[in-house]
């Protein structure tokens, strides 16, 4: 289903004072901006049923650098100076070998 590669989790929050309509326009776009990236072949959004300032991004990158480069792409760049969100944790996962029981 899914290349190996270096996968994402991040669980971001949008800031109380901040619009939510206009945060989801900002995350939808930092999406789209991610999946621009060379290297990078996933990146979606996903909000919290029951808290809509909980978004749950997952991405996929081919490798570490692809990761490391996302973090000097202007959109990332935009998107942290907006400063509309915290992020609350991040995990690095690789998938799991289906034959590896150990």
């Amino acid at each position: 289903m899914f290349e190996p590669g270096l996968f994402i989790t991040a669980e971001i929050r949008v800031k109380a004072e901040v619009d939510l309509g206009e945060a989801k326009q900002a995350i939808a776009a930092f999406c789209q901006g991610m999946n621009s990236e060379p290297g990078c072949s996933m990146a979606v959004a996903h909000q919290d049923n029951s808290d809509p300032r909980r978004f749950i991004l997952w991405e996929r990158y081919d490798d570490e650098a692809a990761f490391q480069q996302h973090f000097n792409a202007a959109h990332t760049q935009h998107f942290i100076q907006l400063g509309i969100t915290e992020l609350v944790q991040a995990f690095e996962t690789n998938l799991m070998n289906q034959g590896d029981t150990q």
